[in-house]
């Protein structure tokens, strides 16, 4: 990326360093200093970091779903992570681009009730093994299991 002192300088624009840009909403967008070093940022609708990029050559990559949760995060030394949420905000699931990821379940009132992970490590009885929630039926009368 060019620099904004160079373009300042092909202009003929005046300037002093640092340099400093502001979006609408106060959010730093660029910044320069008189060693050359620069950074920008870039935003989405709720103030969040969605990009930065320096002049190291360093970027990083951020998505985050409508709650402003994170669900992607990559950046130029190759890491990456994915994230996924339950409607109440849980994390219920993590992988990383070192292999690693986590599997959460939670019950209504937001406790985690199951965990499994890429080290073989389990905690808790997985929805698809509890019966939690299913209707029987026992002499014409039906009753929702409650898992103790």
């Amino acid at each position: 990326m060019k620099k904004l002192s160079d373009t300042y300088k092909e202009l003929g624009i005046d300037f002093t360093f640092p340099i400093e840009i502001k979006n609408a909403e106060g959010n730093q967008t660029y910044f320069e200093d008189s060693s050359g070093y620069w950074w920008k940022r870039e935003y989405n609708a709720n103030g969040r970091t969605t990009y930065y990029e320096d002049s190291d050559g360093y970027w990083r990559k951020r998505k985050y779903n409508a709650k402003g949760k994170e669900t992607y995060f990559g950046d130029s030394y190759d890491y990456w992570r994915k994230r996924e949420y339950d409607a109440k905000g849980n994390q219920t699931y993590f992988e990383g681009s070192n292999g690693s990821w986590r599997k959460c379940e939670y019950d209504a009132n937001g406790k985690q009730t199951y965990f499994e992970d890429s080290y073989d490590r389990r905690e808790g009885t997985p929805r698809s093994q509890s019966c939690e929630g299913k209707v029987i039926e026992v002499d014409g009368k039906k009753y929702k299991l409650t898992e103790l």
